[in-house]
């Protein structure tokens, strides 16, 4: 195999590039909500994944997260002087902690999360049935690519 081989065609590259952007596309135009718009990404994120998995030992999130742990600190005091989230004891090491959401920040990432839904429940019913049966025939194929991407090392293939 020569090394041209194991590169992608123009056309693959161009189909990554174009999917590429219009996730990050939808992404950006999905984060901007009304509610929770005093959190950063980066905080909405620690968010999210500590009502859906935690409590979670700081380190465990840090790597989650793939933050580093001075900064992490920083987002978890944020979110803690916010009522949206808390710190405990580490049952199983007095000297660590855990991030839980609190029912607080359980109720913002609902709400986050209701008015992403509308906004793109809104957009869809505008797309004919066809588009729309189109669009949901391709999301088993988007959520396996979005589980293979994620434990790929950073900054690889």
């Amino acid at each position: 195999m020569t090394p041209a081989d194991t590169h992608r065609t123009d056309l693959d590259a161009d189909a990554a590039t174009r999917l590429r952007t219009v996730v990050g596309r939808l992404s950006r135009r999905l984060r901007s909500t009304h509610a929770g718009d005093g959190l950063t990404p980066t905080k909405r994120s620690v968010l999210f994944t500590i009502v859906r998995d935690g409590p979670l030992g700081l380190s465990e999130l840090a790597e989650l997260e793939d933050l580093n742990p001075t900064m992490l600190s920083r987002v978890v005091a944020h979110l803690a002087e916010a009522g949206l989230a808390r710190r405990l004891p580490d049952p199983s090491d007095g000297r660590a902690a855990l991030v839980e959401a609190t029912p607080a920040g359980r109720r913002l990432r609902d709400l986050i999360h209701a008015e992403r839904d509308d906004a793109l429940g809104l957009r869809l019913e505008r797309l004919t049935a066809g588009e729309r049966a189109q669009l949901l025939a391709a999301l088993p194929l988007l959520e396996r690519l979005a589980e293979e991407l994620r434990d790929r090392p950073r900054g690889r293939a």
